[in-house]
């Protein structure tokens, strides 16, 4: 059996084992050097316990099925894989190191959250977990210990300093809040795909062979055999709300099934709302049929979307007037309307002096007013244009802040031809244009409205188009 202590060298020495950060029944991570990279990884593979079982072979084939569907599942808040290497007889998962702790030690730490404050986490994985599923897999094990929540970057001081971090090297955790930002710098991360596997297909049985946790898993994981798919994690996901807003566990699913009734979340926490305690109820429906068949369905319910005003009373966070905005839309009159978005958004920024946004105002640009104009856009081009369009094309593209990922949306949106970023006269500001192409980007690092983007500067549309998953757009 295969056990790598302090100072082990892997893989031709490319990794230094440091110490293992923890395991479970079926894996066992370890934190280590990435010599060539120069940066701190985790490394998982299967423990001692795995290792000697008879039927070694059939569950190391099973963690390769993990790192293939993590390594397919490029994301903000889907834990990266980076490789997958062979040491000796052992497979290992070579992911990023999270900085932060998960769910269950915070609420532990902190006690029960706030609507305020849950509700965006559960966004955030409901966000991951949708992509997941588009990609054909369900997670089948979603609960507090499997979602982390990254340490951000810690803020500025008045006086110009970096604020003491939440995090100290003792080990002791002094966090007030979540730490919720952008995905890449904080916010939620969905870890251990140990029982993720592919979906199965509507109509057909298989034989399960995982339960999951009791508390977080629908009667589906705990029988024999069963059907699983999206509403799968949708029953797990409504218990992490339940838990985060009550600091109870739920009656496990097979309890519930002897007539032992869910008691409602709101008669252990009446500070719940009516729309959660029943958006929560509904998710953890007995059978599957009954429950919401997509997280999105169901995040609907806790978190429903306002919808633009069709009078001139729209969502704004600091009183910004979008009028104009909505009746340039209403005309058609795109490219008129894709300069006042450029000047809204740098008002409501406080950048017009600049003239673009720097990554600060992006991640810090109001939601209410980012889904207000995306809503408006949306609305007037009958859905082809708008952010959340974008947002969408982007994870298509991988979902990551970085260069690469910059061009390959560039291409599918029409902003680059034949390798080339094309000036602003020369978009397309009619309906026929390619899905996303407008609003353009222009206002996120470029040189004020019109001017040439400075995109080797930074990927400064990834950086708006992640803020879209943060807002849940």
């Amino acid at each position: 059996m295969q056990h790598w202590t302090k100072g082990q060298q892997l893989h031709e020495g490319e990794y230094l084992i440091e110490e293992i950060l923890g395991g479970g029944g079926f894996g066992v991570t370890y934190r280590a050097q990435n010599r060539k990279a120069g940066k701190l990884v985790a490394i998982k593979t299967l423990n001692a316990i795995q290792q000697g079982k008879a039927d070694f072979a059939k569950r190391q084939e099973k963690f390769m099925n993990e790192a293939l569907c993590l390594a397919k599942c490029h994301h903000p808040h889907v834990v990266e894989v980076y490789e997958v290497f062979q040491e000796g007889d052992l497979w290992c998962m070579v992911m990023e190191l999270l900085d932060g702790t998960n769910l269950a030690e915070y609420l532990e730490d902190n006690g029960i959250l706030s609507e305020e404050k849950a509700l965006p986490i559960i966004q955030q994985v409901g966000n991951a977990l949708s992509f997941i599923h588009k990609q054909g897999f369900t997670h089948q094990d979603v609960k507090p210990q499997n979602i982390m929540l990254r340490t951000p970057p810690a803020p500025l001081a008045k006086g110009g300093e970096r604020e003491i971090s939440s995090f100290h090297q003792g080990g002791e955790r002094e966090i007030s809040s979540p730490p919720l930002t952008k995905g890449g710098q904080g916010g939620a991360v969905l870890i251990d795909f140990g029982l993720a596997r592919q979906a199965t297909v509507p109509g057909k049985l298989r034989t399960n062979s995982n339960s999951g946790t009791e508390c977080f898993a629908p009667l589906e994981l705990l029988e024999k055999r069963a059907e699983f798919g999206a509403y799968t994690d949708v029953y797990s996901l409504a218990a992490t709300l339940y838990v985060m807003l009550t600091g109870k566990l739920p009656f496990p699913s097979q309890f519930r099934k002897q007539n032992i009734p869910l008691i409602p979340p709101k008669q252990h926490n009446n500070k719940i709302s009516d729309r959660v305690n029943a958006a929560i109820m509904k998710g953890m429906e007995l059978e599957p049929q009954n429950r919401p068949q997509s997280v999105q369905e169901w995040l609907d319910l806790v978190i429903p979307k306002p919808v633009a005003a069709e009078t001139t009373r729209v969502i704004s966070a600091v009183g910004m007037d979008y009028i104009n905005l909505r009746n340039l839309l209403a005309a058609g009159k795109w490219k008129e309307a894709d300069q006042e978005t450029t000047k809204v958004m740098l008002k409501v920024a406080g950048r017009e002096e600049e003239g673009w946004l720097d990554d600060s105002s992006i991640d810090n640009f109001p939601c209410e007013d980012l889904r207000t104009i995306d809503q408006l856009w949306v609305k007037y081009s009958q859905g082809r244009f708008g952010f959340s369009v974008q947002k969408k094309i982007w994870l298509e593209c991988g979902g990551k802040v970085d260069y690469d990922t910059e061009c390959k949306l560039g291409d599918r949106v029409g902003w680059r031809k034949g390798g080339s970023w094309l000036n602003y006269e020369n978009l397309t500001f009619n309906k026929q244009a390619q899905e996303g192409h407008l609003p353009y980007g222009g206002v996120v690092g470029g040189e004020g409205l019109g001017g040439e983007r400075r995109f080797f500067c930074g990927c400064w549309v990834s950086s708006l188009a992640s803020r879209t998953v943060s807002c849940s757009l």
